[in-house]
């Protein structure tokens, strides 16, 4: 025999509104985020053009900076070609797939930017990119 409950059952209700609005705030938190996770860490320097350049982050990417008078930047702090080898060769043990993206100035004498490059490569690093501005290129039409 069935006896009926002196309390009086409800049923919920489960509201899908208020729940969708959750998810909507939360989607677009989660791409802000994101959108401020492709900020670099490297001194600022000006890129050469490019027509070619295409945007790419990786959160495991190394930056070396190049300034104007040839100084070595790594991450912001400046550093000697030995300790940026140094620094290389431990980061590459730890993680051997890590790209290294080199940036130089505009005006940075070739010869620098090759010191860099042979010191990366020594590290054993094999996954080297040049950082470069996106554009239009400029074409001067001598005669």
């Amino acid at each position: 025999m069935k006896l009926p409950s002196p309390v009086r059952r409800k049923h919920s209700r489960i509201e899908i509104i208020p729940l969708i609005d959750i998810m909507f705030f939360l989607l677009a938190s989660f791409m802000m985020v994101s959108l401020q996770l492709d900020q670099t860490q490297n001194i600022k320097v000006a890129l050469p053009p490019s027509t070619q350049a295409a945007h790419d982050f990786k959160p495991d990417m190394i930056n070396v900076a190049v300034d104007r008078v040839g100084g070595v930047w790594l991450e912001k702090n400046k550093i000697t070609l030995a300790e940026l080898g140094a620094s290389l060769s431990n980061r590459f043990k730890l993680n051997p797939d890590a790209p290294v993206f080199i940036s130089g100035d505009r005006d940075t004498l070739h010869g620098a930017m090759v010191d860099v490059l042979d010191t990366v490569r020594r590290a054993g690093v094999q996954k080297v990119a040049f950082m470069v501005e996106g554009g239009e290129m400029q074409t001067n039409n001598a005669p």
